[in-house]
């Protein structure tokens, strides 16, 4: 006898009707208006991206008769209000230069807003209005309960229809698409032009995204949109709301992804962590953090990569202690780090090592025909004063160096995780590592002054 199991499985709601009417009072649309330099003639609608919008740019441009008077133009966006007293959430670039916003709410009224402050990182942007009544609202959930397949509902004023709303998934987690604080929800959820800056919701009325982007060819829905995570956006509006900007904290280091091949060169069981480049003058270096070593964990949270260090870093408090733990020649230390404030160090740049000059013919090694630095290569490849290490004079483009992006004018200045000057001193890092049964070696590489790790294989 066959026993059939009943599989409970959660359907579709019978409609979302319920939820619409208990958000919409809280979802504004949004219309800027912006002084810009004035244009005559036919406007033909070309799709951004479109090969042929360059081609309409120069013909307007050529045709456009001289002494043209400056015109207002005007945008649309969406946003929600987060408190009772007029606070709204959008999109900075819903905003962005504008000379007036236009706040228009769901019964119909409109009211002007200030802009409190924005975050371009983020793309996101707090706003005001006085209102002479109490204000509908909605709150923020948790975006990290959000999981892959739950029902989220959008709403916004897609291509300046007004109040709209559309359903769909969260179709993926955790998307990057260009910044370093990233944390897109990916949805189904139909999302256009004049969505940007409305609302997620999930089932419970919670917001759980600020709808921000779409992958579109012809910038249209197709099912692909982005919402930047509630959980991003309530640290940044919390800091808007009582700064007027944004205080993220400052590590100060300069970093990498742990590859497979670092991790072997360097003794590492798991391919995690952040692998230190660079530490210029700062937090960082304040606490001992030297070049060479892996972060593994930051305030009592493993690191799993350069990603998640920077989200978890520009997400603490600035001027807090914070315990961090790195890998450091095949032990773990323990540092106690202040961090200092991103937004005041963001043109840091790290000092140049000192060093003697070490004339030498050039050797071949890993592929790689190598120059100690002198006077004369200082010069021509505009190192900076007192670098010392082995030029990349010549690659083989064979080579396992050529493949990882080695190319002549690079200059190596670690081996090892220990200086080398002369190739004499590659060669002592080499025979080493084969010694303590590596099969690689991490060379730390720079280019332009940028530095990286790179982990070649010993033959």
């Amino acid at each position: 006898m066959m026993l059939l199991m009943a599989v409970q499985v959660q359907a579709r709601p019978e409609s979302f009707a319920d939820l619409a009417d208990k958000i919409s009072p809280a979802v504004v649309n949004i219309t800027t208006s912006t002084t810009v330099a004035g244009r005559t003639g036919p406007n033909p609608i070309v799709p951004e991206g479109s090969p042929f919008e360059e081609f309409f740019r120069e013909f307007q441009d050529r045709n456009a008769p001289p002494g043209n008077r400056p015109r207002r133009s005007s945008a649309l966006g969406s946003g929600f209000v987060i408190s009772e007293d007029g606070f709204i959430v959008t999109n900075n670039h819903v905003i962005e230069s504008a000379d007036e916003i236009t706040i228009e709410f769901f019964s119909g009224k409109t009211l002007i807003a200030e802009v409190v402050g924005t975050d371009p990182n983020t793309d996101i942007a707090l706003l005001k209005v006085e209102a002479d009544e109490p204000l509908p609202f909605v709150k923020f959930g948790d975006s990290d309960t959000a999981r892959v397949g739950d029902w989220v509902v959008a709403m916004g004023n897609p291509l300046g229809q007004g109040f709209s709303v559309s359903a769909g998934i969260v179709s993926a987690r955790n998307r990057a698409l260009s910044g370093s604080y990233d944390d897109y929800i990916q949805t189904d959820a139909a999302i256009n032009r004049g969505n940007s800056g409305g609302p997620l919701f999930n089932l419970d009325g919670d917001v759980v995204g600020v709808n921000t982007a779409i992958l579109s060819p012809n910038g249209g829905s197709i099912g692909i949109g982005f919402s930047m995570a509630s959980n991003v956006v309530t640290r940044v509006v919390d800091q808007l709301q009582e700064f007027g900007e944004t205080r993220r904290g400052w590590l100060g280091v300069r970093i990498q992804d742990v590859t497979e091949d670092v991790a072997e060169a360097m003794g590492l069981e798991e391919t995690a962590g952040a692998l230190v480049t660079d530490v210029p003058e700062g937090p960082g270096k304040e606490a001992g953090i030297l070049q060479g070593d892996v972060i593994l964990s930051f305030d009592g949270r493993e690191v799993a990569d350069t990603r998640a260090l920077v989200r978890q870093v520009g997400n603490t408090e600035v001027g807090k202690a914070v315990r961090v733990l790195v890998w450091r020649e095949g032990e773990t230390q323990n540092l106690l780090v202040t961090l200092g404030r991103r937004e005041e160090a963001e043109g840091a740049i790290p000092a140049a090592q000192p060093g003697e000059d070490a004339p030498e013919e050039p050797t071949q090694m890993m592929g790689l025909t190598l120059q100690p630095v002198t006077d004369e290569l200082r010069t021509e490849l505009e190192l900076p004063a007192g670098s010392t290490g082995l030029v990349v004079v010549d690659v083989d483009e064979t080579t396992e160096a050529y493949e990882k992006g080695l190319r002549a004018g690079d200059l190596i200045t670690e081996a090892g995780q220990q200086k080398v000057e002369t190739a004499s001193d590659l060669t002592s890092r080499v025979e080493e590592a084969r010694e303590a049964g590596r099969k690689s070696l991490l060379l730390l590489v720079r280019r332009g002054g940028d530095p990286r790790f790179v982990a070649l294989t010993l033959e």
